[in-house]
C-alpha cells in the first residue's frame, strides 16, 4: 500500500478529551475517529489491528475445536424475559420498538448472546451424540454504556468474540474450560499482550467457576489481588483475605458511652467529629438477602464486598436495604445504625476484623448518636465471621504466607462455567444414552477484540507514538523512500514494495513528497515495527538502512538480498515476537 492511496490522518497534538495513551495514540496514528461518545470509525489503519487480533482469535478457537457461527445483534426481548435479564442489566440493555403490521414488536440489541445461542440449541441439539460442541462467533455487541470513556476500552458499540461450550456433563464442561483456557492463553501470546488470568465473578452472565485474563496496565479500571511468591490471582470482586491473627489486643475495655454527633453519618465524618481513626468504627450495612433483612459488620477502614457477602449468606440475592427496612430494623435513619441493642433481631455477620476490635465506636441506632467503647461479646454477639470485605495491599495471601499486592488492570478476555442457568429456562435439553432427558450444560467465553488492541497500546509505547508487534501492526515493514523526485529511490522502493508484498509481508510506501524527519515521526506514531530507509547515499553504496521501532540505531543491509533478508526478518519476528519481547 502507497501512503498517498490510502487514508492516514496522523495528528501532532493531543486531542481534546483523550486521556489515556490508548486513546490519544489511536486518535493521532489516524486509527479511529469518533463518531458521538461511545461510538468510533475504524480508519484503514485501525482496521487492519482489529483484523489481524480477530484472526488470531479465530485461528485459535478453530485450532481448539470451536465452529464458528453468525447470530443477529437483534434479538427479541422475549428471550431475554425469560432468563430474566431484562432485570438484571437494567439500563445496560438497549430495548426498542418497532411496528410492523400494526402491531409493536419489543427488540434489543445483543450486549451478549447466551439467549439466543440456548435458543438455537434448544432447536436443534436433542441427543447426546451431538455433544459436546462449543460454537463461536465474531459479532458486535451493543450496551448503553452510561460513561463511556477511554476510547475504545469502555464503548456502547464494540467487537466480541463469543464462544458457548454446550456438553453433557460437568466432566466434559471441565474440559470443553480448560480448552478455551488454554486457546486464550495461545491468543494473548501471539498478540504479544501480557496476561494475567484471574478468579472472577460471574456477574450479569451467572454461573460457577469464572476466570478473568487481565492486563495489568497503569490506567486499567479493574483491579487485581496477586502474590507475586505463589501467583494468586483474582479480580476485588473475588479475591480473598488469608487468615488474620485473631487475638483482640492486650487492653482494658471501656464502657459504654453514648456521643451526641449531630450530622454526622459517614465514616470520615464521624471519625473526624470524635477524632479517631477510621478502622476505629465499626461499619453497620443492613442488607436484603433473598427479601429478608440481615446485618452485616465491617471495619471502618475497609469496603463490604456483596459478592462474597452472598456466597457466605446462601442469598441468590443480596442488596442494601431501603431507608424504611434499616429504620425498621435499627430504629434510626441511614447512618446511625449498630449492632448494640437494634430494634429487630436479625443475622448478624461480621467479618474476621471484628474479632480483634476493642473500644469500637458504632452508631447508637437513634439519628444523631454513635456509642464508643463497643465490646463483641459484652454488648453484642455475631451469629457468623466470614471473609466479607474487599482485599486491600498488604493483606494476607489466601494460599500461601506471603502478601497480596494490588494492580490496576485492563480486562482483555473472560471465561464462566454456566452450567444449566440458561438451558432451564429455555428449555435446551438431550436425551441420554438411556433415553433419559437432561438440561445441556453450558460454559461462556469471551474476548473483547477491540480491548485487545487498546491494551497492547496502554501496554506498548513510548513518547513517539504506538510500539506493536509484527502480529498485530497494521502494516510489518514502512518503506522510506528519501528523495521521491529521484527516479533511481522510487524504482528500488517500488520494486521493494511489490517483491515484498508478493511475499506475504504487509508493506506500506510512504510516497509523499515530505521532509525525511516528517517520515520519521509518523513511522514512529503508527508504530511500524521494521523501518526501511532508501536513500541516494546507500543506493550508491549497495546499502538500505533498516531499523526495528523499539532499537535506538539503525543497520545496514546490502540492497541484492534485501527482500530474502526482510522477509526472514519479518517471518520469525511473526511467528516468535521474539525481538518484540525483548526490547
Amino acid at each position: 500500500m502507497r501512503w498517498t492511496q490510502t487514508l492516514i490522518p496522523t495528528m501532532k497534538e493531543t486531542p481534546e478529551g483523550a486521556e489515556i495513551p490508548s486513546h490519544i495514540l489511536m486518535l493521532r496514528a489516524g486509527m479511529i475517529g469518533q463518531v458521538m461518545a461511545g461510538a468510533y470509525t475504524y480508519l484503514p489503519l485501525g482496521l487492519r489491528c482489529l483484523r489481524k487480533a480477530e484472526q488470531i482469535v479465530r485461528q485459535e478457537m478453530d485450532a481448539a475445536g470451536a465452529v464458528e457461527l453468525l447470530m443477529p445483534a437483534l434479538t427479541p426481548i422475549s428471550l431475554w424475559e425469560q432468563t430474566g435479564r431484562v432485570e438484571a442489566f437494567g439500563d445496560v440493555l438497549i430495548q426498542f420498538s418497532v411496528r410492523r403490521q400494526n402491531r409493536k414488536v419489543q427488540m434489543a440489541l445483543g450486549p451478549t448472546h447466551e439467549e439466543v445461542i440456548t435458543d438455537l440449541a434448544a432447536r436443534h441439539i436433542s441427543s447426546y451424540r451431538q455433544l459436546p460442541i462449543t460454537l463461536y462467533q465474531i459479532q458486535t455487541k451493543f450496551r448503553n454504556e452510561e460513561r463511556p470513556r477511554f476510547g475504545v476500552l469502555r464503548t456502547s458499540e464494540f467487537l466480541m468474540k463469543d464462544a458457548y461450550s454446550f456438553d453433557p456433563s460437568i466432566e466434559a464442561l471441565n474440559e470443553s474450560y480448560e480448552k478455551m483456557y488454554a486457546a486464550y492463553c495461545r491468543v494473548f501470546d501471539r498478540c504479544g499482550l501480557p496476561y494475567l488470568p484471574v478468579e472472577a465473578e460471574s456477574g450479569p452472565i451467572g454461573g460457577d467457576a469464572s476466570h478473568e485474563f487481565m492486563t495489568p496496565a497503569e490506567n486499567g479500571e479493574d483491579t487485581v489481588a496477586f502474590c507475586p511468591d505463589c501467583g494468586y490471582a483474582a479480580n476485588l470482586e473475588r479475591a480473598e483475605v488469608g487468615a488474620r491473627d485473631s487475638t483482640p489486643p492486650n487492653e482494658p475495655l471501656q464502657q459504654l458511652k453514648k456521643v451526641d454527633t449531630p450530622g454526622a453519618s459517614t465514616i470520615e465524618q464521624v471519625s473526624s467529629f470524635l477524632g479517631c481513626r477510621p478502622q476505629d468504627l465499626i461499619k453497620t450495612l443492613i442488607y436484603t438477602a433473598d427479601g429478608k433483612p440481615i446485618t452485616v459488620l465491617i471495619r471502618g477502614d475497609h469496603e463490604a464486598n456483596e459478592g462474597k457477602i452472598r456466597r457466605a449468606v446462601g442469598a441468590q440475592t443480596l442488596e442494601l436495604a431501603d431507608p424504611e427496612t434499616i429504620e425498621n430494623v435499627t430504629g434510626a435513619p441511614v447512618g446511625f445504625a449498630g449492632p448494640v441493642k437494634m430494634k429487630q433481631k436479625v443475622p448478624i455477620w461480621a467479618d474476621h476484623d471484628i474479632a480483634t476490635m476493642q473500644n469500637g465506636v458504632t452508631g447508637a441506632n437513634q439519628a444523631d448518636a454513635h456509642i464508643t467503647g463497643v465490646n463483641l461479646s459484652r454488648d453484642f454477639q455475631v451469629g457468623n465471621f466470614a471473609d466479607l470485605r474487599n482485599a486491600v495491599h498488604g493483606d494476607p495471601c489466601p494460599r500461601c504466607s506471603s502478601k497480596l499486592t494490588m494492580q490496576h488492570a485492563i480486562e482483555v478476555g473472560h471465561v464462566f462455567k454456566l452450567g444449566t442457568k440458561y438451558s432451564q429456562a429455555l428449555a435446551a435439553r438431550f436425551l441420554d444414552d438411556q433415553e433419559q432427558q437432561h438440561d445441556i450444560i453450558m460454559g461462556c467465553y469471551g474476548i473483547g477484540i477491540n480491548r485487545i488492541i487498546a491494551a497492547l497500546i496502554e501496554t506498548s509505547h513510548d513518547p513517539n507514538g504506538i510500539i506493536w508487534p509484527a502480529a498485530l501492526a497494521p502494516y510489518e515493514v514502512f518503506l522510506a523512500p528519501l528523495k521521491v523526485t529521484e527516479k533511481e529511490t522510487m524504482d528500488v522502493a517500488g520494486q521493494l514494495h511489490d517483491a515484498l508484498t508478493e511475499a506475504g509481508v504487509d508493506v506500506l510506501l510512504d510516497d509523499r513528497d515530505v521532509r525525511a524527519g516528517v517520515k520519521f515521526k509518523d513511522a514512529d506514531l503508527i508504530g511500524v515495527p521494521l523501518r526501511v530507509v532508501i536513500g541516494p547515499r546507500g543506493l550508491k553504496q549497495g546499502k538500505l538502512e533498516i531499523k526495528w521501532r523499539w532499537d535506538a540505531e539503525p543497520e545496514m543491509i546490502d540492497l541484492d538480498t534485501a527482500v530474502e533478508t526482510i522477509v526472514g526478518l519479518i517471518r520469525r519476528e511473526r511467528e516468535t515476537a521474539a525481538r518484540f519481547k525483548d526490547r
